[in-house]
């Protein structure tokens, strides 16, 4: 899909009431979605058959980074693994399965921490630094946005 096409869709979806619009074009399928928190933010996914798949990240708006300071302050010391994607967190492989890592668990760089559901694909998400898990940031079950904390290794 052209860029420039692209870019009036997210404009027609930021500048409408549209929630969400998705657009399917020889093989390309797009969808933008419009964040309900934060209006101006959309997300884009392309998934091209047979390709892999992209992610852009929603553009932070002025207003809502201001907002978000005192948070950033209250950070977790230690090393963060933040999101690599925008999916649905799951700490386990399957429902009912022991959790990959519980606080307090050692791990090894590479070890699995947890999986990110996105578009239907399970991602596995592994440990980039070997240590003592601190913090599990997210709950089971919840989406996540590229660039969110979920653990934090000490």
């Amino acid at each position: 899909m052209d860029l420039r096409k692209l870019k009036t869709l997210i404009d027609l979806v930021a500048e409408s009431d549209i929630a969400e619009l998705e657009v399917t074009e020889g093989e390309s399928k797009v969808r933008i979605v419009k964040s309900s928190a934060m209006p101006q933010n959309q997300m884009v996914m392309m998934q091209p058959q047979g390709m892999p798949q992209y992610h852009a990240a929603p553009a932070p708006a002025a207003a809502p980074a201001a907002a978000a300071a005192p948070a950033v302050a209250a950070e977790p010391t230690g090393h963060i693994v933040k999101s690599p994607m925008v999916g649905t967190f799951y700490r386990s492989s399957a429902p009912g399965s022991a959790a990959y890592v519980e606080v307090g668990a050692v791990v090894k760089e590479g070890d699995t921490l947890c999986i990110i559901e996105a578009m239907k694909l399970l991602n596995e998400i592994d440990a980039d630094k070997s240590g003592t898990i601190t913090q599990i940031l997210v709950e089971n079950g919840q989406p996540v946005e590229f660039g969110q904390p979920l653990f934090v290794i000490g």
